[in-house]
């Protein structure tokens, strides 16, 4: 064979996976066959959904630091994301809940109970999120001010907090549908609802926004109104799939009728993974606030800034981690551990591959990469400081990633939950405040404390994976 007809064959079985990743394969068996292709038909879609939900916030962040009073625009949409965390954490640990579930019932080849446990998943989210949506409109301004945003800016910016806290179901569900379908094995179609809801946000955003002809400019709480709508149109098209859909899972209205012991179950694994994302999101409010306080109103919007675009770099690498969920619970399902522990190192070598590359390009490129989304110079050299010293522990926070979705995809979801209270309350915040407060360092100890704290978590982690406990867990 020539060195030429190799290289065809080659392209042509990369082009074929590639192909194969984003039309999304169902009826692919993650449980036998090569390990590598696996990963990879897990994490481009997953690495692509994630992308798609960090755009969500660049996008807003984008259009309102351009607006007349950027600083406060941008305070309120920091503090608002900040505050979202708290409903990311509950749709997270739901999500995660239901990716283990469905997946360890996809390996042991009984979808009809996979359906049934996404479905009971989603009752469960519907009802808490209720809850959260009324208290968040009616203390919008109060929660802003809490935060550590001024009169000025509470009152700029609490109507965008409203409506952002206020239309958070469509996030949870957006959350929580995805997990359901990254279980089934069907990562594409998460990828497709995030990439729809982003287009449908980047048309509306500066429309509604801006204006457009008879549509009025609503300024920064037209950012509110676009994200909203754009996710909502994202769950319409989930919801159209799970019930008309051609994959695995096949739901009955009958699904949605309460089964309190499949519910019991499903909180009993949900509960310390939401639980563990609280306590994350709880600490991040925290050094939000810690910034808002010691730096004011442009040190708030230059941390808020580096954090936005931070995310976009993390959430990618999120996704990818997110395929060692999935190939765990299905082959622990399969009873195969051995495949699991394989899945667990090739993902954490892509994930480490990516993460050094990323940080490579904000300590280089950092500055124009923040230029692009504000025109305040103060902001903009808050920001940059920010970014490049967070970014020094990418790498960690890749490998730290993969294993706390290991341990969920397992339904170990209490072990990542004690090193998250460990990492984040019993040391990132009191390192913060310390720095922040007792050394005088303003923002920049916070900014020092994040990657410190994260490699402390990552080291921890690596710690309890050794110990196996992950493969005895039973859901």
């Amino acid at each position: 064979m020539t060195e030429t007809t190799i290289q065809k064959s080659l392209f042509s079985k990369v082009f074929t996976t590639l192909k194969q990743a984003i039309k999304g394969d169902e009826s692919f068996d993650y449980t036998v066959g090569s390990i590598k292709k696996a990963v990879i038909l897990l994490a481009i879609p997953m690495v692509l959904e994630m992308m798609m939900e960090s755009v969500f916030a660049l996008v807003d962040l984008y259009f309102v630091g351009h607006l007349e009073h950027s600083s406060f625009a941008i305070q309120t949409v920091g503090l608002t994301e900040s505050v979202l965390a708290i409903i990311y954490s509950v749709a997270i640990g739901m999500s995660m809940a239901a990716t283990a579930v469905v997946a360890r019932r996809i390996g042991e080849k009984d979808p009809i109970a996979a359906a049934k446990a996404g479905m009971q998943a989603i009752i469960v989210a519907f009802v808490i999120n209720t809850i959260i949506s009324i208290l968040g409109v009616i203390y919008a301004k109060e929660i802003l001010i809490l935060m550590g945003a001024s009169e000025d800016a509470a009152e700029h910016g609490y109507i965008f907090t409203q409506i952002m806290i206020g239309g958070s179901l469509c996030i949870m569900l957006l959350f929580l549908i995805n997990g359901i379908f990254r279980g089934a094995g069907n990562a594409a179609i998460a990828m497709k609802s995030l990439w729809l809801a982003n287009i449908c946000n980047i048309i509306l955003c500066p429309i509604l926004i801006n204006g457009f002809g008879p549509v009025p400019a609503f300024g920064l709480t037209g950012a509110a109104i676009a994200t909203t709508l754009g996710r909502s149109i994202g769950v319409l098209y989930q919801g159209y799939h799970l019930f008309f859909g051609n994959g695995a899972l096949k739901i009955k209205i009958s699904y949605f009728i309460p089964d309190f012991d499949q519910i019991k179950a499903l909180v009993k694994i949900a509960a310390p993974g939401v639980l563990q994302f609280v306590i994350a999101s709880c600490s991040w409010i925290f050094l939000a606030q810690l910034v808002a306080t010691t730096g004011g109103d442009h040190g708030s919007a230059g941390y808020q800034t580096a954090l936005r675009i931070m995310m976009f770099f993390i959430l990618p690498a999120w996704g990818l981690s997110n395929a060692a969920a999935t190939l765990v619970g299905q082959n622990l399902g399969a009873k195969q551990i051995d495949r699991a522990e394989k899945s667990v190192y090739t993902t954490a070598r892509y994930n480490v591959i990516f993460m050094a590359t990323i940080m490579v390009i904000t300590l280089c490129f950092g500055k124009y990469i923040i230029s692009f989304f504000t025109n305040d110079e103060l902001v903009k050299t808050i920001a940059v400081e920010a970014l490049q010293i967070m970014s020094i522990g990418f790498i960690f926070y890749g490998i730290g990633m993969v294993l706390i979705n290991t341990f969920n995809g397992a339904g170990d979801t209490w072990t990542p939950t004690g090193i998250n209270f460990f990492g984040f309350w019993l040391f990132q915040i009191p390192l913060a405040y310390v720095l922040a407060k007792h050394f005088n360092m303003g923002p920049t100890g916070v900014f020092i404390a994040i990657p410190v704290a994260e490699t402390a978590i990552t080291l921890a982690s690596i710690f309890f994976y050794k110990r196996g406990k992950w493969k005895r867990i039973e859901v």
